[in-house]
């Protein structure tokens, strides 16, 4: 549930910062693009082995190995055969989950969940789409979800920029279905490669099964974003908190301290369940706010996950 919250420029269907301009999108594709360079320099490390220029390990020569690959210091100094093995060098083939669902468009802090969904898209699309690597790009929980095959370069972004630059539904269009867009995915993603979800997995719990099905082939990143009167509601009279997903709305006096209390209790305890249950599917995961700065906390979760060198 969301909080209504009535001021000027604001609006029931609109709360927090409101729609990005289309001068300031194009400044924020510039700028995410330029700090993303600048803080992960490197490229991305392939998750298999083969012939490659980073050393992985040298192990003893066993029959078919190829003969090119012996290191002769190794075998000089040891005096048996010995192999390197390293890592294989390709091209990424990334995938963008976007949540498009009327839920994203809340946001009362600096800006709304689908702006902070909107940067997260244009970094990974400038990061998987260097050097050859091909993007791939899905939307889900909206009333028309968008399918673009993975492409390299400027064609891959472009896939990224069409639904980030389209408003996301403001309709009631029921509880966000994640399980299915994620089997959709599995049945198009031939190669294996990087899985990015962005949403706020809120909604129907249909995603852990197919989700852990999906880690064993791809790298999997779950970036869940929320916004702080999600999780708290504050002292301000009488309000009105609806479900932009289902409609459902339900008037409450926010001066009782037990209501707060209870809402804040219910708010972290589903969270939690939301952690544990990623934690259960063995995907990463990084929590984001509508407040404060989203890029350098991805950017520090991207090098621990090992995406860079």
């Amino acid at each position: 549930m969301t909080i209504l919250a009535f001021r000027r420029g604001r609006s029931p269907a609109r709360p927090g910062p409101g729609p990005v301009p289309e001068a300031v999108l194009r400044a924020l594709e510039f700028t995410v693009a330029r700090k993303i360079e600048g803080l992960l320099p490197g490229e991305h490390r392939s998750a298999s082995q083969g012939i490659g220029t980073e050393l992985t390990t040298i192990r003893p020569y066993q029959p078919g190995d190829d003969v090119r690959r012996i290191d002769w210091n190794v075998t000089a100094r040891t005096n048996q055969a010995h192999v390197r093995v390293d890592i294989a060098e390709r091209t990424l083939t990334a995938w963008l989950l976007l949540d498009s669902s009327p839920s994203m468009g809340f946001g009362t802090a600096d800006r709304r969940k689908w702006d902070v969904a909107e940067g997260v898209a244009m970094a990974i699309g400038h990061l998987a789409s260097r050097r050859g690597g091909r993007l791939g790009v899905l939307t889900y929980g909206g009333p028309d979800p968008i399918t673009h095959l993975p492409r390299p370069g400027r064609a891959g972004l472009r896939g990224v920029l069409v639904p980030t630059h389209t408003e996301n539904a403001e309709n009631p269009t029921g509880p966000t279905s994640l399980g299915s867009a994620l089997t959709r995915l599995q049945a198009i993603s031939r190669q294996r490669g990087l899985v990015v979800v962005v949403g706020d997995f809120r909604g129907p719990h249909d995603w852990q099964k197919p989700l852990t099905e999906l880690g064993y082939r791809h790298q999997v990143i779950a970036v869940e974003i929320v916004d702080p009167r999600e999780c708290e509601i504050p002292d301000v009279g009488e309000v009105v908190l609806m479900d932009p997903e289902t409609g459902r709305q339900l008037r409450v006096d926010t001066t009782s301290p037990r209501l707060r209390e209870a809402f804040a209790d219910a708010a972290g305890a589903e969270r939690a369940q939301v952690e544990r249950a990623l934690a259960a599917a063995g995907v990463g995961h990084l929590r984001l706010s509508t407040a404060g700065d989203w890029l350098r906390g991805l950017v520090e979760f991207l090098r621990r996950q090992r995406m860079v060198k």
